[in-house]
């Protein structure tokens, strides 16, 4: 219990203390943001402070921090580390550069971020990539609530019959304007992940005496290699992502960064949405180690049976607080996906839009820019329903989707900071996490013994691929660094964007500015 502890201080305290750092390094101003400047009354509408960060905080969340920590547990208490040190120096400074870089640029998204800051290829690579993911996430966000819902109703009603009914909620509030759906439920549902995260850790703690939680002292060892399973890296850093780093929440940040009224409100929305998000993960995986006691051979492979989904956190909570409380959780539970699933969606629709340069102000062209989109949804959720094991399958690809796209928005906050930072040594903020991330990524695609690399390509060699290629864009990175010639000026306001008759010399400066 002194280790859970111990974390969730560290959590606060890096909250309290790095985001400040965070906030610094970025360097904030009084320049209007495009909720302010520009309003459009479906996708960039100003939003109470309070709000943006509990919808911030639903978009992001998801199944990952609940899946993916149950499953994280079977490292054993070394997850701790991971989720508080992961979190604090680099999830969360991901999604708040994500987000307030976003908001300088009028809301663009990661796509368009990534080629203005780290080049026209790379936007190309992320423009396939971003929407690949994106509907890969919506897919997992129907599956995972379809069969937990299944599970709470006992299979009265079938999984199948769930799915239809989220994928029709999915359109709709993908379409609608952001205040019309999203920013009427989201609060409520938002205060419901966070009773239920507290119910369920409050719950193994009063009883102790049969769950006991695990002290990182005396269980300082990879549990998982132990027990003759993958080693921690990097495979703990892909399966704990959304606790810890997560590409997804590139996609989501901007999307908030369309409505926040302030750039002094970006670090308690997008730093501190992504500490919360932690602290669920923190929670979820003291938990599952001390329900399974994972610290035994027949805990391990109890837990390592059944896995992060909707069957473990059925057994958690059942376990942990009774009938009602399990009602309760599973409903916090299913909420998760749910609210990521319809703004993945949402976000996916805004990123395609701006490939085609359409506005999207008019319903008919949201219409248009969905429906492919969502039929590649329900097509991919068929296929997952047609076998069990099917979803397995794509939790990996998206586990390691999410963390490339991690690893690049790393890389374009380093390209930004880069660019448009007078001191150019202060582009090592992100190009550090980054270059872990990149590490991570590499190393999986050619360890990981179910893909095809891992299969024909011993571990240590894998692991001696994803380091010396990490080391050597590194190494490039440092070198541009060190022979930067030009800077980027973005203290200019673009408002030319704010009214038609802007004038002429506003609009020349800004020219320059983007030449």
């Amino acid at each position: 219990m002194v280790t859970f502890f111990i974390a969730l201080a560290l959590l606060i305290v890096g909250y309290l203390v790095y985001s400040r750092v965070t906030e610094k390094v970025f360097a904030i101003d009084d320049r209007k943001t495009p909720a302010m400047r520009n309003p459009d009354g479906v996708d960039i509408t100003p939003l109470p402070k309070w709000k943006a960060f509990l919808i911030e905080l639903l978009n992001i969340a998801g199944t990952g921090p609940i899946f993916g920590a149950i499953s994280g547990a079977l490292f054993g208490p070394i997850v701790f580390l991971w989720i508080v040190l992961g979190c604090i120096l680099g999830g969360a400074v991901h999604d708040y550069f994500s987000g307030m870089i976003s908001s300088r640029n009028n809301g663009e998204s990661i796509v368009r971020l990534s080629g203005k800051y780290n080049g026209k290829v790379i936007e190309v690579i992320m423009r396939i990539f971003s929407v690949l993911l994106l509907i890969l996430v919506t897919a997992v966000f129907v599956v995972s609530p379809s069969t937990l819902l299944e599970s709470l109703t006992n299979g009265n009603v079938h999984a199948w019959v769930w799915m239809i009914i989220i994928l029709v909620y999915y359109f709709i509030s993908t379409i609608v304007p952001i205040d019309k759906v999203i920013g009427k439920i989201y609060p409520l549902f938002g205060v419901i992940l966070i009773v239920m995260a507290v119910a369920v850790i409050v719950g193994v703690m009063t009883q102790s005496g049969k769950y006991p939680m695990l002290e990182l002292i005396g269980n300082f060892k990879d549990f998982s290699k132990e027990n003759g399973s993958l080693p921690w890296w990097p495979f703990m850093l892909t399966t704990v992502a959304c606790g810890a780093v997560s590409g997804f929440h590139a996609t989501q940040s901007p999307m908030i960064a369309k409505c926040i009224k302030s750039e002094r409100d970006g670090r308690q929305i997008f730093y501190g949405a992504m500490v919360a998000e932690g602290i669920i993960a923190l929670i979820w995986a003291a938990a599952a180690m001390a329900f399974y006691k994972v610290n035994t051979a027949e805990g391990w492979e109890a837990l390592n049976a059944v896995g992060g989904n909707s069957t473990s956190v059925n057994d958690i909570s059942r376990g942990v607080l009774g009938p009602v409380g399990t009602i309760f959780a599973i409903v916090g539970v299913i909420i998760c996906p749910i609210t990521s699933g319809d703004t993945a969606l949402r976000s996916c629709r805004l990123i395609v839009g701006e490939i085609f340069h359409w506005d999207q102000k008019k319903m008919k062209n949201r219409v248009i820019l969905t429906l492919p989109l969502f039929l590649a949804v329900i097509g991919i959720s068929i296929w997952n329903f047609a076998d069990p094991n099917n979803f397995n399958v794509l939790w990996r690809w998206f586990a390691w989707s999410n963390q490339v796209l991690a690893a690049v928005c790393l890389w374009v906050c380093t390209g930004y900071l880069y660019k448009t930072h007078p001191n150019r040594y202060y582009s090592l903020f992100t190009a550090i996490p980054a270059l872990i991330m990149t590490a991570v990524v590499i190393t999986y695609i050619f360890a990981e013994p179910r893909l095809a690399l891992g299969r024909f390509i011993p571990y240590h060699i894998g692991l001696i691929v994803g380091i010396v290629s990490s080391l050597a864009l590194f190494g490039f990175y440092i070198y541009k660094m060190l022979t930067r010639k030009e800077l980027l000026d973005v203290k200019v306001d673009n408002s030319e964007e704010e009214t038609k008759d802007s004038s002429e010399e506003t609009t020349e400066d800004n020219q320059e500015n983007k030449e």
